[in-house]
């Protein structure tokens, strides 16, 4: 998936061990190359075919599922979670070092919202052509679930999956003991800004450290607002604990997205949650 993944599981023996395991890479494997944007032949790929010269197509029950939930959280969000915002890449190269043109990404907003498909499961329509889906902010997240659950029925309990920095919690270790999860300080991403104990359910977090640019001293991320085009300017940094990692990660992502109301739509969502501002201030239930 692009980044660092780590399993740390307790079983009974090593062969019990390796069938989890294995069965955690087949399905890791089998989604990215089911959704992977990468990939010609993934199932997101025959999609945005047809989204981009417009028309119908007919979607299996588990892309079904993922379209659901993405139109949960663009309805929850007010519009600001959409998966069809990912074409704005085009316009940003942060390896370059450079800001695109106002016109590059004014471009680019006419082929930006979920209000422009049609989704009744199980056909998805895309009346007008040239838009794009991206269902990164939701696989990952949904992967990391799956291979929570896989564990389990296979008599893992008690174990930690880390899909680069989502992280499901099976149960904690044999003797009781939590886990220890750092969560990553946006203004020096090496340390900590605080250290959370998990003996189940679900951490992520959005920040725009990993991925940014600064030019003339301001910090452009990569968390972009679909309305505009641009990085997000408030928040730097927000983590979310949940039952399930799809949850916080979409969440954390909402909360980023939401700018100056950020705090308070996660304060009012009721979820644990720690945000950082572009100024170093913390705030949030974990704070």
């Amino acid at each position: 998936m692009g980044t660092q993944c780590e399993l740390r599981l307790y079983a009974a023996t090593a062969a019990s061990a390796a069938v989890a395991i294995n069965a955690v890479l087949v399905d890791v494997e089998r989604l990215e190359a089911a959704y992977s944007r990468y990939r010609v032949n993934s199932k997101l790929s025959q999609i945005n075919l047809v989204a981009a010269r417009g028309g119908s197509i007919s979607v299996d029950p588990e892309t079904a599922h993922l379209l659901d939930y993405a139109a949960t959280c663009y309805h929850q969000s007010e519009g600001l979670f959409d998966i069809t915002s990912g074409i704005l890449r085009r316009a940003w190269d942060f390896k370059a070092g450079k800001l695109p043109t106002p016109d590059t990404v004014k471009k680019l907003l006419v082929n930006t919202g979920w209000h422009q498909l049609r989704w009744f499961a199980p056909l998805l329509e895309f009346p007008t052509p040239g838009l794009e889906l991206d269902l990164g902010g939701v696989v990952k997240e949904y992967a990391t679930d799956r291979a929570a659950t896989l564990c389990e029925q296979l008599g893992i309990k008690h174990g930690l999956i880390n899909l680069g920095g989502d992280i499901r919690v099976i149960g904690p270790h044999p003797d009781g003991k939590p886990w220890y999860v750092g969560i990553s300080n946006p203004q020096q991403p090496d340390s900590a800004l605080q250290t959370i104990e998990l003996q189940c359910g679900a951490l992520a977090s959005s920040g725009d450290y990993e991925r940014c640019i600064t030019i003339e001293g301001v910090r452009y991320g990569h968390v972009l607002n679909p309305f505009t085009g641009w990085p997000v300017s408030h928040l730097a940094a927000v983590s979310v604990l949940a039952d399930f990692c799809v949850v916080a990660g979409s969440a954390a992502t909402i909360g980023m997205l939401m700018e100056k109301r950020g705090g308070a739509w996660l304060h009012n969502l009721g979820l644990p949650h720690l945000w950082v501002d572009v100024n170093g201030n913390c705030g949030g239930s974990l704070n």
